[in-house]
């Protein structure tokens, strides 16, 4: 900041002093100087945006928000695609694991038995591994948590592994237990201990939305150790519990929902008057129209075809039903709205296509996968998947059918189908002769085992070896210019060029 000419002047007398002035002016104008979203005026009036933390403002309105967004899921359309949409990314077919200890017999080992286990794991008795993931999946995003609780079972109940998985709604957490509890603290139904890990969650016997259990057992809750039990849910601050994913539109679903209802009501309304007798007094044209029934009984309510008669009424005209203005539009801005909320593209929520060409909707399907990926890795897998497998090989060395209750483990999320197929084989098949990407990589991938794929191509090329017929996809057969060649199972030599020897070319598949 420069001096003014009264600054030079007071320099003249007393530098110092001067210099202190043009610094402290400096100051003020700095402390003046801020965030135009921070500003207090008429334009930000009535903006509540209170300082308290996460826990708090959950704890005041996550069960009405969990009760809407299934109230909107069960009656808005829109709501239950967008949940769907989501569901069906991030889970798809299944998250699957593969042991990863090193040892291949092992590896082979844990893998059958957990294949085994997939179809016995749910404590109800219909899903299977991958079922419960999409249920779970679901109540994430509908509710926005959820708990699977871990249920030992005894060896005599005849399961590959001594171990099911009971998924249960956040309604079983007690949400009234909060405050101090010794040195720790409960917050919403989770306690902690003094250093700020999860100890417990106190649960209700029974749902508390259920009639016949609330009357059975009340509203008590119990403490289930915090070991026991997986929690769901996506944090987006510091909280103890989740929100639905859909929280930030659920007053544009309801509104969109009222204003469809208004004009529904609306276009019914005018269809039902057919024409209006109208009186040749321009004075009795003002008063309303009166309806009678053959008996002469006044009726005021519209059916189709109707005919309202004016007092005195000699004139007809006919009722012509308006249009729509800026219906179309409307809509379909609420539903980017929407879709914004929850995260999914405009496309995949309601299906049009109408506005997008191949490369649009390419880069809009990245940026959504992308986001997905992160769901799969930094949260449903780190929340679920993880806890189960350790559940599940800590049930199965306990039984004595593994030698170790720790197996490492990888994960393969379900894979996205390609907007262009070709393209996308000819990428992987560059990045793995490029060195930047392994063929177990790009299996895997495709939601697929590695070791299983491979050992069903070995065995594949081995049986075709045995009946002596050659397949230009084995990549034992290729040349250097990109030809099959056929050769002698007997000497493994290579004969004619398949593709310069008619006869030869007839061989192959």
């Amino acid at each position: 900041m420069s001096a003014n000419w009264f600054d030079r002047a007071i320099a003249s007398v007393a530098p110092r002093a001067a210099a202190r002035r043009v610094l402290a002016r400096q100051a003020f104008e700095t402390l003046t100087r801020g965030y135009d979203g921070a500003a207090r005026g008429r334009r930000t009036e009535g903006w509540r945006a209170p300082g308290s933390s996460a826990d708090t403002e959950i704890g005041v309105a996550g069960a009405l928000l969990r009760d809407r967004m299934r109230d909107l899921v069960r009656n808005n359309p829109h709501a239950a695609k967008a949940v769907a949409v989501l569901v069906n990314n991030i889970i798809g077919a299944g998250i699957m694991p593969r042991a990863a200890s090193g040892e291949e017999a092992l590896d082979r080992k844990v893998d059958a038995l957990f294949e085994r286990w997939t179809a016995d794991c749910d404590a109800d008795g219909q899903l299977d591994f991958y079922g419960l993931q999409t249920l779970i999946c679901r109540e994430m995003v509908e509710a926005g948590e959820v708990l699977v609780r871990r249920r030992m079972r005894r060896v005599s109940d005849g399961l590959p592994v001594p171990l099911q998985l009971q998924v249960l709604e956040a309604d079983f957490l007690d949400a009234t237990k909060s405050g101090a509890l010794g040195a720790g603290r409960l917050v919403q139904g989770i306690e902690f201990d003094p250093v700020g890990k999860r100890r417990a969650y106190w649960l209700h016997a029974e749902h508390p939305g259920d009639a016949y259990g609330a009357l059975q057992n009340g509203l008590q809750s119990r403490p289930v150790p915090a070991t026991e039990i997986a929690h769901v849910y996506e944090k987006q601050r510091t909280q103890a519990r989740g929100v639905p994913w859909g929280a930030p539109v659920i007053r544009s679903l309801r509104d969109l929902d009222d204003y469809e209802v208004a004009e529904l009501v609306r276009k019914k309304t005018e269809a039902c008057v057919t024409a209006i007798v109208f009186g040749d007094d321009e004075a009795q044209q003002g008063i309303a129209p009166s309806v009678v029934d053959a008996d002469g009984n006044r009726v005021e309510q519209f059916e189709p075809g109707l005919i309202a008669y004016a007092r005195g009424g000699k004139d007809i005209r006919f009722n012509q039903p308006s249009a729509t203005g800026g219906y179309g539009e409307y809509k379909r801005a609420s539903l980017h709205t929407i879709s914004a909320g929850f995260r999914v593209p405009y496309e995949l929520l309601t299906g049009d296509l109408s506005q997008v060409n191949y490369s649009s909707i390419r880069a809009g399907l990245v940026e959504f996968r992308r986001q997905i990926d992160a769901v799969q890795w930094q949260l449903f897998i780190p929340m679920f998947c993880a806890p189960v497998w350790r559940w599940f090989t800590e049930a199965a060395w306990a039984a004595g059918q593994i030698p170790s209750p720790i197996v490492p483990v990888e994960w393969s999320p379900p894979k996205f189908e390609a907007v262009d197929p070709q393209k996308d084989a000819m990428a992987n098949l560059l990045s793995i002769r490029s060195g930047t990407m392994t063929l177990a990589e790009v299996i895997a991938r495709q939601g697929r085992n590695p070791d299983a794929v491979l050992a069903e191509i070995a065995a594949t090329n081995a049986k075709l070896d045995a009946l002596g017929l050659v397949l230009d996809s084995d990549p034992r057969r290729v040349t250097k210019t990109g030809s099959a060649q056929i050769s002698d199972p007997a000497n493994d030599e290579p004969a004619a060029d398949a593709d310069n020897d008619p006869a030869q070319a007839d061989q192959q598949d």
